[in-house]
């Protein structure tokens, strides 16, 4: 065993490591929370100054990390920075970049890339580096290991390398940091050691793999996984609502089946950082293999119909009282990509009210946790939340639930929409003003 290495796994365990996260979004903030709970020093690097500046004043920009937390994390010594020399003080360097698709949706690496290049000069004998950012099979060996070994280091002696994807869920208050199980993978032997030795103090469980190929793939399989039997879901729903039948009683009347069967609910598209955008990272990595991945492709053009699916609805709905969507005013209700959270990532919400505003109508939303449309790579919306009153909902045409956000009073917006189109399978009752889509 190499003295650099024991003498990392050493401060790594006696907690005297520096630990350092690039990138201090829903992945990086809660994982800098958890070191600094536990006792490490945690520096933090981000390219945004105001996000910086609020986490060095002890304030969160994320809605379900309270600021006491940043605050106390402040305290216990973390610092946020923008200054990549720094770098040369930690030990551990924890890449939680985001890496999206392009335009093409194709794997767009430039955050991922640049971050390595912004700090590869200042890499060190005696430090880790973990990446976490969902990619491809291969990124780590590909991408990560020359520039690691640019400046004469040699991972697996001088300097580890690892890959542990992210498995963050914001919003479930059922799992934490602490008690998801963590996939490592090493480029050696001797890496993937470092590597548990890093999680092993911060995570209850760490679960190594042969390779960091492997830890890529076991990521992408998990939200394959979701993608398609989200794509199965949907298209059920369309075919049973085509035939009359409730989807949604369907799920819960299979659900009851106590083996063979995980119920998934049809919603009107995807969301989130992973599970719209991930899939397409092996689709686009198996063409170099000459292979073609048609699940995750047919279950993809199955969930972008989604929102325009709802959009038909709800210009179903508007024709049979009598009026065109053109015109009309239409209220949407929640914008974040999932329930009780403030992430706008890949939100479908966000398209059907570009598909909606498309066609001519007075367009407004009400989102709780959005209370004003946040500045969004490729979406903009000049408009704030309306707050729900009787007198609110009643002036509009329809409104349009794509996120059932607990804080909406579903009996309010029943008694006094005009028309409801309902993608969430809220309203189980018929009634004649609500439109299941």
């Amino acid at each position: 065993m190499s003295d650099v290495k024991v003498t990392l796994i050493s401060r790594m365990k006696s907690k005297e490591a520096i630990i350092g996260i690039v990138g201090l979004g829903y992945v990086g903030l809660p994982l800098m929370l958890r070191y600094s709970d536990i006792g490490y020093r945690v520096l933090g690097f981000d390219i945004d100054q105001e996000k910086i500046d609020k986490l060095n004043d002890g304030q969160s920009y994320i809605e379900h990390i309270p600021s006491a937390k940043v605050a106390s994390a402040t305290q216990a010594g973390f610092k946020a920075t923008a200054d990549f020399r720094r770098i040369a003080d930690v030990d551990a360097v924890i890449l939680c970049v985001p890496t999206p698709l392009n335009k093409y949706r194709e794997p767009d690496m430039s955050f991922v890339l640049d971050t390595m290049d912004a700090l590869k000069s200042h890499l060190r004998p005696g430090q880790v580096v973990s990446l976490e950012s969902t990619t491809y099979p291969g990124t780590t060996e590909e991408e990560l290991l020359p520039r690691a070994q640019e400046n004469g280091l040699t991972v697996g002696e001088s300097i580890f390398l690892v890959y542990s994807p992210e498995r963050e869920d914001p919003g479930n208050a059922s799992f934490e940091t602490r008690t998801i199980p963590k996939v490592v993978g090493g480029h050696t032997s001797a890496c993937r050691e470092v590597g548990v030795a890093l999680y092993a103090q911060a995570i209850d469980r760490v679960v190594p793999v042969s390779s960091t190929k492997a830890a890529e793939m076991t990521k992408l399989l998990e939200n394959i996984h979701r993608a398609v039997n989200i794509g199965l879901v949907n298209e059920m729903k369309v075919v049973a609502d085509r035939m009359g039948i409730d989807i949604f009683e369907v799920v819960d009347a299979a659900a009851t089946k106590p083996f063979g069967f995980t119920p998934y609910y049809p919603g009107p598209g995807l969301g989130g950082h992973c599970i719209p955008i991930d899939p397409f990272y092996l689709t686009w990595k198996a063409r170099e293999y000459g292979l073609h991945t048609r699940f995750i492709e047919l279950s993809g053009e199955v969930n972008r119909a989604m929102p325009e699916y709802v959009v038909g609805k709800l210009m179903d709905g508007l024709n049979e009282h009598g009026k065109s969507l053109k015109g009309s005013r239409v209220l949407v209700l929640g914008i974040a990509y999932k329930k009780n959270v403030d992430d706008m990532r890949e939100s479908p919400s966000v398209e059907i009210m570009e598909l909606i505003e498309a066609k001519g109508a007075e367009l407004n939303y009400s989102d709780p946790h959005v209370p004003v449309f946040p500045k969004m790579r490729e979406h903009h919306f000049a408009l704030s939340s309306v707050a729900l009153s009787a007198e609110c909902l009643a002036e509009y045409d329809a409104v349009v639930l794509a996120t059932d956000h607990d804080r909406f009073d579903f009996e309010l917006i029943k008694r006094h929409a005009q028309l409801i189109v309902d993608s969430r399978g809220t309203y189980r009752e018929p009634a004649a003003h609500i439109i299941k889509a």
